[in-house]
């Protein structure tokens, strides 16, 4: 159990780095589109880690949580695009 569990938190901090990454990519963007991106890729390894850790300690909620935070996820993203694209809400 004690190794499965080690298993899964490197799994999270190789995500931890992938995170790191998109950040620099928002802050340094050269363009709005890059940074929103760069959001979105952030939003996305974060529902993979709550799933992940959901797994790793057998407990649902997190799984719960990552689902509810997706589809806001989801729906900002499009909110973003939609504002880049220069419509109206």
């Amino acid at each position: 159990m004690i190794a499965m569990a080690t298993e899964y938190l490197v799994v999270l901090f190789a995500l931890l780095l992938c995170v790191i990454m998109a950040i620099i990519r928002v802050i340094k963007g050269p363009t709005a589109p890059d940074r929103a991106v760069g959001l979105d890729t952030i939003n996305t390894i974060v529902i993979v880690s709550m799933v992940i850790f959901g797994a790793a300690f057998n407990e649902v909620i997190y799984i719960d949580v990552a689902i509810v935070y997706a589809l806001l996820s989801y729906i900002s993203t499009l909110f973003i695009a939609k504002y880049l694209e220069g419509g109206k809400f």
